[in-house]
Parts: C-alpha cells; sequence; structure tokens
C-alpha cells in the first residue's frame, strides 16, 4: 500500500502555485529546518508524513479491522467448503455412495464452490475499495491542508518527495527547501482540532 500512496501523491501534484485565491485561514506557524521564502520551490517527504499522520494511522487502524473481519469471513467460508470437499472424497474413495447421490453431492459441491467464488471476489473488491477510500481520504486532507498553508507561505511550488525514485518529482533537495516537518506538524495539529471539534459535537 505505501507505493501506492505514493505513486497517488505524485499523480495528485501536490504542487501547488501560488494559491492565492483560497480564503482559509492559514494554519499557526511551526517549528521547521526550511528557511524557504515566498516564491521558493519546495518539497516535502510524503512516506514521512504518511507514516506519522495521526489521522494516517487512525484510518489505517479502523480499515485494518474491516478487511481483517471480511478476510476472516472469506477464510471460514472457504475452510466449510474444503472439508465438504474432502469428506466428499471420502465417501467416494471407501464406496459409501451411491453413483446418483455422489452425482447430487457433486452437484451441490459444484454450486457452492461457484458461490464462494463470487462471494470472495466481492468481499476483495469490497476490500480493494475500502482501501482506495482512505488512501483518498487521506490524500485529499493532506492536499487541503498544502493549500491553506501555502496562503501564508506564498511559495512557488511544493512538490513531494519519497523513497521510491520512480514515483517521485523530487530526487534530491537542499535541507533548507524541505518542509516536511512544518507540513507534518500542522496537519497533526489540524487533526487534533477536527476531532476535538467532533467530540463537542456529539
Amino acid at each position: 500500500m505505501k507505493k501506492s500512496v505514493t505513486i497517488l501523491a505524485a499523480l495528485l501534484g501536490l504542487a501547488l502555485t501560488g494559491c492565492n485565491n483560497t480564503t482559509t485561514t492559514a494554519p499557526a506557524e511551526t517549528k521547521s529546518d526550511s528557511t524557504a521564502v515566498a516564491g521558493s520551490i519546495v518539497f516535502f517527504n510524503i512516506d514521512k508524513v504518511m507514516e506519522s499522520y495521526d489521522m494516517a494511522n487512525d484510518l489505517r487502524s479502523v480499515v485494518e479491522t474491516k478487511v481483517n473481519g471480511i478476510q476472516a469471513e472469506i477464510d471460514r467460508r472457504g475452510n466449510k467448503l474444503q472439508k465438504d470437499a474432502n469428506d466428499f472424497q471420502n465417501k467416494m474413495d471407501k464406496g459409501l455412495l451411491t453413483t446418483s447421490v455422489a452425482n447430487a453431492q457433486y452437484q451441490k459441491l459444484q454450486q457452492q464452490q461457484n458461490e464462494y467464488q463470487q462471494y470472495a471476489m466481492r468481499k476483495q473488491q469490497e476490500m480493494a475499495e475500502e482501501q482506495q477510500v482512505m488512501i483518498n481520504q487521506i490524500m485529499d486532507a493532506i492536499s487541503e491542508y498544502v493549500k491553506e498553508y501555502n496562503v501564508d507561505k506564498q511559495y512557488a511550488l511544493i512538490l513531494t518527495t519519497s523513497g521510491d525514485i520512480l514515483s517521485t518529482p523530487v530526487v534530491v533537495g537542499s535541507q533548507a527547501l524541505d518542509i516536511t516537518d512544518d507540513i507534518l506538524a500542522g496537519l497533526n495539529a489540524a487533526y487534533v482540532k477536527t476531532k476535538a471539534a467532533e467530540g463537542s459535537a456529539k
């Protein structure tokens, strides 16, 4: 999933020019090693953000719980089908079934197998959708925050970098232009406020 996240980050661009039309309030200043000034081309490491962004970790935990539950049910049904098939084969080997009964049970097993395969495919698609929605939610939150962040900073361009050289527009860059810590601190601060607001609304 990590690779798909970095590829999505590159596709989404997260490369923002100016953002002068955004009207949201800029976030509070946070500590950063970056000394970039307005008009600079800066970057942040999407891998580090994804690993330490509290919202991403919370969503991953929720999705993993759902996916594990779905997979457990797929496995349970698959194991039952395998047991029924083994029992049938055992009876056939021992000559315990008449031809008509064997044919009927075989047809039933075939139907059960087809139903199981269809079920497993639906559930696998459901798991993939859960994971894709999670990625979309995280990337949207990051993108929206970076737009808001740049209202104040006024960088000419904000790029993303990652450990995968094939999926990142930045191979190497000066530490002075690395705003990763700044972005991460702001994202987590904004998420804390969002969670507090949601909690007070309940």
